[in-house]
């Protein structure tokens, strides 16, 4: 789905505006909405630092010049969306330039970890977002069920679901999720 590129520009305009708030955490943009996220747990940043050092060991060889990265923003004005992905994989350079968001293209997986109170937007409307958008890989993982998922091939047509303690491969990676924990 795509908005008029107007109307995007003005709810960017907005959000961007909105004053910091206490427990705010990231803002994000999808159908004709600002979304105000909370702030994540502990144990949610937890699992995001520990996939960023299990990606970013491996990527000097399989994608030199790339990084597993938290906390940037990915824009996609055609569909007029603005998310915030825990993490992304994409080319450290990308950050060395004045625009205020990665563009989808640049972007080779991005992770979700599931919030205990909003998981319905990582399960379905993130994975149709960031397959529209034509990123190659999303991983999902969900600290409330110890559980989670890989999206890959075109438009995510292929799912592998896994436990943690598995582990498993997201493209050309592989990760260990006997290190993440459960939110209970």
């Amino acid at each position: 789905m795509s908005i008029d590129p107007a109307q995007f520009a003005r709810l960017r305009e907005i959000a961007d505006q909105l004053p910091q708030m206490p427990g705010i955490g990231k803002i994000e943009i999808a159908d004709d909405t600002i979304v105000m996220m909370m702030s994540p747990v502990k144990r949610h940043e937890l699992a995001v630092i520990r996939i960023v050092q299990q990606l970013n060991a491996q990527l000097s060889k399989t994608h030199p010049g790339h990084i597993a990265h938290g906390g940037a923003d990915l824009v996609d004005p055609a569909r007029g969306r603005l998310r915030n992905p825990d993490v992304m994989v994409f080319p450290e350079a990308a950050l060395d330039d004045e625009e205020a968001a990665l563009l989808p293209h640049q972007v080779l997986l991005v992770v979700e970890i599931v919030s205990a109170s909003n998981a319905e937007n990582d399960y379905r409307a993130k994975v149709a977002d960031y397959a529209a958008m034509g990123i190659p890989l999303y991983l999902l993982v969900d600290p409330r069920k110890g559980t989670g998922i890989v999206h890959d091939e075109p438009n995510y047509t292929r799912r592998t679901d896994f436990a943690f303690g598995d582990v498993i491969t997201v493209g050309p990676w592989t990760l260990d999720t006997s290190v993440l924990r459960t939110y209970s």
